[in-house]
């Protein structure tokens, strides 16, 4: 399923975040103990982590399974395609005038960051040769 909302909420996130380091195949109950390890999440219901799996299912962040009557869930994205269809999001909502959009973000830019912007550039180039 492709990705239909990249925006994430604090929690969506922080579940997500286990669901790219522990890898596939997590149960609710999985995702939940992981959380209640972390200091600030001692307190979450499991309908409130069912739900978050959920969400992030129909939005086409996270994958699910059936595995007897329970689902198992699995990053259906790498954070790095996560991020890039964000930016592809941010850019299409300024479809007037994308390059100025562009130029504001890389105004920030360190050289470092430039330097790995090119780099990336010329992968691109390479790759449609």
């Amino acid at each position: 399923m492709p990705l239909r909302s990249t925006s994430l909420g604090d929690l969506e996130r922080a579940v997500m975040d286990i669901l790219w380091s522990e890898g596939p195949g997590m149960s609710v109950r999985d995702v939940l103990d992981h959380l209640e390890r972390r200091e600030h999440h001692k307190e979450l219901a499991y309908t409130t982590i069912m739900t978050v799996l959920d969400r992030l299912a129909k939005k086409g962040i996270a994958d699910r399974s059936r595995d007897g009557r329970a689902w198992r869930y699995s990053a259906a994205a790498s954070r790095e395609e996560l991020a890039a269809s964000a930016l592809r999001s941010t850019l299409d909502s300024v479809k007037a005038d994308r390059t100025a959009a562009m130029l504001h973000f890389l105004d920030d830019a360190s050289p470092g960051e430039l330097d790995d912007l090119r780099a990336a550039l010329a992968e691109v180039e390479r790759r449609r040769a």
